[in-house]
């Protein structure tokens, strides 16, 4: 019988006690028998490293690292070098997964080796409740605003060749620029037609602590890394009024306005 390619499921972890036995449940029922949970506790202050302790004592597939605080993309980096599965998903330890989504992910891995990410449908729980409505993927669209969540699952040897998530990104949306990296230079991105990742919205959630100035890091930080992806599909920068990029770039255009595309 052919034994099944393990899934890492990586959890950086941040003050997160009352969210965390949650999150390690969702992952506990998961109908898919081969995963591995590696916990990063990024120097908590509360109880998450007891809590996320207790279920490793009882359950071998969970491990649980400490460091310092350093931030998600840095503990992110850390699970998976730790890990030994063939594939990754991360989860962040306030959100959860369905039973059936690692299973249906791997299955599409598994049958095309160009796929380089799957992901699926998701719910907004918590202090509100909607299906999240994300548009369908696109390179042109990921080069001005991200459409994939970070619960998606990709090959860990893809995280390696895109260097990973980028620990300077620390203000946020460094999830974005992730998937830049993974999918600049081609492979095919699966949506599976189902609800399997559900998203916390609460007050005090890292995505709404995002301020205008982190915003513009991130434009300036993309335009820097990827500018050759960011020209090609924009015509020119991505601007700090991201869906406006692409017609503000060719109006530049047509008047000589625009700088050429800078030299690597």
């Amino acid at each position: 019988m052919q034994q099944l390619p393990l899934v890492s499921i990586i959890t950086p972890c941040f003050n997160q006690e009352e969210f965390l036995s949650e999150t390690i449940l969702s992952v506990l029922q998961s109908t898919y028998p081969a995963i591995e949970m590696i916990i990063v506790d990024d120097g908590s202050t509360d109880e998450s490293v007891k809590i996320g302790s207790s279920f490793a004592e009882s359950h071998p597939q969970i491990v649980v690292h400490q460091q310092p605080n350093s931030g998600p993309s840095v503990a992110r980096n850390r699970a998976i070098r730790l890990a030994s599965g063939e594939y990754i998903l991360p989860l962040d330890a306030d959100d959860l997964i369905s039973k059936d989504y690692v299973a249906k992910a791997v299955e599409v891995l598994e049958k095309d080796p160009k796929v380089k990410v799957v992901y699926c449908h998701a719910r907004k729980f918590g202090n509100k409740e909607e299906d999240w409505k994300l548009a369908d993927y696109s390179p042109p669209l990921l080069a001005r605003k991200n459409m994939i969540f970070v619960s998606a699952m990709y090959r860990k040897v893809d995280w390696q060749k895109c260097g990973g998530y980028a620990e300077e990104m620390t203000w946020g949306f460094e999830d974005w620029e992730f998937w830049i990296s993974m999918l600049k230079d081609g492979g095919k991105v699966v949506r599976l037609p189902i609800t399997g990742f559900f998203y916390r919205i609460r007050k005090q959630s890292r995505r709404k602590s995002v301020t205008k100035r982190g915003r513009d890091l991130t434009v300036d930080f993309i335009n820097k890394k990827h500018r050759d992806f960011i020209y090609e599909h924009l015509h020119g920068p991505l601007r700090k009024s991201k869906t406006w990029s692409k017609p503000i770039n060719l109006f530049l255009k047509t008047l000589g306005l625009l700088p050429k595309q800078p030299d690597r």
